[in-house]
């Protein structure tokens, strides 16, 4: 039996973390006020073009629960820095791994959402001891390839909006629109850019990185890795509202019959950032793979 949350807030502190390859990933670190010395800490990885502070709500209940927790910006987005280089998933991947050794823990959960979830697959599949529990949410299984094996296919439908310039207002009315049932009301996805002071955006994804990540995750094939992987894997899926969840839950199973310790929640009419939308939802299936409860009935 999990305790109940503490009711006693939790604060998050930001810090900077130099990594081998000289980039600095911003952490956002969220202290229990109990720590509880059989919960492992939970590493929570964000999406393509997303940050760190969209993971608040999870981070919170964690450590409510007892885990230490850290959310981090990859490189590239939010406040970590913005090489050229080094957007392919296995050395993404690589970076997570560098953050957990810095961090001193011992075999933490890992959550990915969406981009982050194929990220944290990989993870599993190159550094095979490094965590307890992987948990891809609406994540990890994407393969875009299969369904777009042309480059030049998926860049015309997958390239983001230019939205350098544009007016915080218009951007604030899109997010507050999209994340209207959200409880933070969207302020996490706010967090994804920069608010200049002349009353415009800029994403802290620049356009031409969000292309090379999205190149980086054309590329990656999960379904190579899958039964490499010894670590369990709990896979969140956001049934939302269209077609697509037909083939979330078809490459979902394909994950799951190739992977020695898996397991699958579905989240009804979720929002494809269901970490934000349900955060004490997602939280609780965080922990439940951090103790192994998730895996008990597979």
């Amino acid at each position: 039996m999990s305790r109940a949350p503490d009711p006693v807030p939790v604060a998050p502190r930001s810090e900077l973390l130099a990594i081998p390859s000289g980039v600095e990933l911003h952490l956002v670190r969220w202290e229990p006020s109990d720590p509880d010395p059989a919960l492992p800490p939970a590493l929570l990885v964000h999406g393509l073009a997303s940050n760190a502070r969209l993971w608040d709500g999870v981070a919170r209940s964690l450590a409510a629960r007892g885990h230490r927790v850290v959310a981090l910006d990859q490189r590239g987005h939010g406040r970590s820095s913005k090489p050229d280089v080094g957007y392919d998933v296995a050395t993404v991947a690589d970076d997570l791994a560098h953050v957990v050794r810095a961090l001193g823990w011992q075999r933490p959960v890992v959550a990915g959402q969406s981009w982050g979830g194929n990220v944290v697959v990989e993870l599993a599949h190159r550094h095979p001891d490094l965590a307890r529990a992987i948990v891809a949410v609406d994540g990890g299984f994407i393969d875009l390839r299969t369904h777009l094996p042309r480059w030049e296919d998926a860049l015309r439908l997958l390239a983001p909006p230019r939205l350098a310039g544009a007016p915080y207002a218009e951007v604030e009315r899109m997010v507050r629109t999209t994340a209207a049932d959200w409880p933070d009301g969207g302020e996490g996805s706010l967090a994804n850019f920069e608010h200049r002071p002349d009353g415009t955006v800029a994403p802290w994804l620049t356009y031409e990185r969000h292309l090379i990540v999205l190149r980086g995750l054309w590329e990656h094939d999960p379904a190579e890795r899958f039964a490499t992987i010894t670590t369990p894997v709990l896979f969140v899926v956001a049934e939302e509202r269209a077609s697509w969840t037909v083939s979330k839950r078809a490459g979902v199973e394909r994950a799951l019959a190739r992977l020695e310790h898996g397991a699958a929640a579905y989240v009804a009419d979720a929002h494809h950032d269901v970490h934000a939308q349900h955060p004490e939802l997602v939280a609780a299936l965080v922990h439940d793979a951090a103790t192994g409860r998730a895996f008990t009935a597979t």
